[in-house]
């Protein structure tokens, strides 16, 4: 097929809405490499460099050369919202099958069958789903012209970003006709990760490469090892930086607690994390028309998101690697002649990632004890069925099953509800990759370890860790950013830390079978439900947290400054009907710990402390168990109320700990039951992270 360059420029100036738009280094060479079929490309080119321009402007193009729809891959459907947007605007008629259009499937397969349609875009998941293989895909198939695999270095178990189903495109891959156009696009590959793709995607792989220089950036990297140190110093700077920005945190608390502090001291800011659901769209919207100040976010506003005139990208922890933070500090300053990217870096960085790269994996132990699970059952087991035969958190079993099922061969298969054995055996390679990764991943945690004790040449280093050549780097006069923090400003955010308290929801449903020794089953009554409670700060944390572990494991008690904080936390909350009383978690571990502090409250709170709640037998502690209908079970038949008749008015009920919410449920239960008044929980610290 023949190349139009002035029909492509034309697209070009209306997808960008620029009348003098004209294309980037590159951006020409490989639009005409596709449109005229010379073979499979990879493409590596920067983030902002327009790759999203190029498999649209090609869609049109072969769309209007009578070529069949292209089906493009993608990690990023929720985050393309701008790149659909200008697609539209060259007339290219794109639609999308994800989890969250449900309702608009059938629609969308209707106008995929009539040809309707001129690219589809999919999750590399939809690729697992029996329904899409065989009632979508199937039937256009044989008309699909290219094939764009979108942010390619997640095919790559050595990149930053690896996504399990991903795996899946090397099998399809391998069963595409010759002449099939192929476009792979990624602003993250080094040569380890383009050497993995050359194996998957073909070796005769033509490779279009950019400049990894960003010269709008100025970096500049920061210790700041307290929490309420960054904070300061982001309240102080962020304040004074001209224009909008991106400050990216390593957990969804972190950025929750980031923006409400920023908040606090009149910054117009949100968070933005898994958890923000359907008002992504909403704050992305807002950031784009400089309506909020910045955006506090996790990865969740990663790959995808494109708002060219940022002029600043904070990191308020140290990233675990390299790449994912070129890619993040990236998107500071694409539009700009000058933007900062600042990393600050703080003690808690490297447990957080440590736990993330611990996690990474399913251990030889969790797999066996699935696959042992299964075996014993040749019908099946759902995800919820596992759960109540193994002590492994849903999400753990859930990571274990994709990456097992998506082995070649695979040891394990669905059918309808339910995960079975095949005959495959599961190979050794799948432990030495594992293994592999892991090792990779320390090493990357490593390297960005340098990279925060670096006084000059920031850039430099990110371009030869990602296997750039850095040239001569000239980087604009922009002041560096001040390293030091306001002292009275320090106070208030730990004054602020303090304060801090988290919401402890009440449960309203029993597990999935029941508590057999309690005979419950089902909803639980509102009349025997905990109110919602309160918990004073994250285990481990800035604030309170580390003082209440040392509490419970140095010190062996609770300190007065612990008794005082919850007072105040009380008095702020004030629930209502107010606690005429105080009972606390019994523990046969720590006989006294909880009670001895929980009596201290009661008497700084002028209210008398009844221990009515025992222990009747020794359990392990909840830590252990690590999903909910284990740690249920757990807690199944192991409490009772130790007292004939009991206070009849509302009561706080005390606990150091909070994982599972499976004690205070039970508690809750048995206190009403027994004739109490409703049941506030109160705990000293909430337990776990989450990205």
């Amino acid at each position: 097929m023949t190349f139009n360059k002035g029909r492509a420029i034309e697209l070009l100036k209306l997808g960008s809405g620029l009348p003098n738009a004209c294309f980037r280094e590159g951006q020409e060479e490989a639009i005409r490499y596709i449109v005229e079929g010379r073979g499979r490309l990879l493409v590596v080119q920067k983030t902002g460099w327009g790759k999203s321009f190029v498999y649209f402007i090609a869609t049109k193009l072969l769309r209007e050369g009578g070529q069949g729809p292209i089906l493009l891959i993608s990690p990023l459907l929720a985050l393309m919202r701008n790149q659909i947007m200008a697609a539209s605007r060259m007339g290219v008629r794109a639609v999308t099958i994800n989890s969250d259009n449900q309702d608009e499937w059938e629609n969308v397969e209707g106008v995929i069958q009539r040809n309707e349609v001129d690219i589809l875009l999919i999750s590399p998941e939809r690729l697992a789903n029996e329904h899409f293989r065989s009632e979508v895909l199937a039937g256009v198939a044989g008309r699909i012209s290219m094939l764009v695999i979108d942010e390619a270095h997640c095919i790559s178990d050595w990149g930053h970003d690896f996504r399990p189903h991903y795996r899946l495109l090397e099998r399809i891959v391998n069963t595409l006709p010759a002449n099939l156009r192929l476009l792979a696009t990624t602003a993250t590959a080094n040569n380890r990760v383009m050497d993995d793709l050359q194996t998957v995607l073909g070796p005769k792989l033509e490779i279009l490469r950019g400049d990894l220089n960003r010269p709008s950036l100025v970096l500049q990297t920061i210790l700041l090892p307290s929490q309420a140190e960054r904070l300061a110093w982001l309240t102080a700077q962020v304040s004074a930086l001209p224009g909008h920005g991106i400050i990216y945190t390593l957990t969804v608390r972190d950025a929750e607690q980031v923006a409400a502090w920023l908040r606090s001291c009149g910054l117009n800011v949100d968070s933005y994390t898994g958890r923000t659901g359907e008002r992504r769209a909403e704050l992305e919207q807002a950031l784009l028309e400089n309506r909020v100040k910045a955006l506090i976010a996790t990865t969740a506003l990663g790959m995808g998101f494109d708002k060219p005139d940022l002029s600043f990208v904070i990191h308020y922890q140290t990233p675990g690697s390299v790449v994912a933070y070129y890619q993040q500090v990236g998107r500071a300053g694409r539009a700009l002649d000058a933007a900062y990217g600042v990393l600050l870096s703080g003690q808690e960085e490297t447990d957080i990632t440590d736990y993330f790269i611990k996690s990474a994996f399913p251990t030889r132990a969790e797999v066996r004890s699935v696959l042992d699970s299964l075996e014993a059952v040749s019908a099946g087991l759902s995800v919820p069925e596992l759960m109540a035969r193994i002590n492994l958190s849903k999400g753990r079993i859930e990571k274990t099953i994709a990456l097992l099922s998506l082995e070649s061969p695979a040891p394990i298969a669905k059918q309808g509800s339910k995960w079975q054995l095949t005959a495959a055996n599961l190979s050794e390679t799948f432990w030495q990759r594992a293994e592999r990764l892991t090792d990779l991943r320390r090493d990357e945690q490593r390297q960005m370890q340098e990279y925060v004790r670096l006084k000059t040449g920031h850039m430099e280093f990110l371009i030869r860790a990602l296997d750039g050549d850095p040239g001569t780097i000239h980087p604009p006069a922009l002041p560096h950013l001040p390293t030091i923090t306001d002292t009275a400003l320090v106070r208030d955010a730990i004054i602020f830390l303090r304060r801090n308290s988290l919401p402890i929801e009440p449960r309203k449903q029993w597990p999935a079978g029941g508590m057999p020794q309690y005979s419950l089953s089902g909803r639980i009554a509102y009349d025997v439900q905990a109110q919602p409670g309160k918990a004073l700060c994250i285990w481990g944390d800035a604030g309170w947290g580390r003082v209440v572990c040392q509490g419970k494991y140095q010190d062996r008690r609770f300190s007065e400054e612990l008794v005082e904080a919850s007072v105040r936390l009380v008095r702020q909350w004030n629930p209502q009907p107010a606690p005429a009383w105080v009972t606390s978690i019994p523990s046969l571990r720590h006989i006294d710990l909880v009670p001895d502090f929980a009596r201290r409250l009661a008497a700084a709170l002028n209210l008398p402390f009844d221990m009515v709640l025992e222990k009747t037998d020794n359990r392990p502690e909840q830590k252990t168990m690590t999903n909910s209908i284990q740690q249920a079970r757990n807690i199944d038949g192991s409490l009772s109320i130790s007292v004939r008749t009991l206070c009849t008015e509302p009561v706080l009920l005390v606990d150091d700990m909070v994982d599972s919410r499976w004690t205070l449920t039970v508690a809750a239960w048995l206190l009403r039951s027994h004739g109490s008044g409703e049941v506030f929980p109160l705990a000293l610290a909430l337990t776990g992270y989450e990205k």
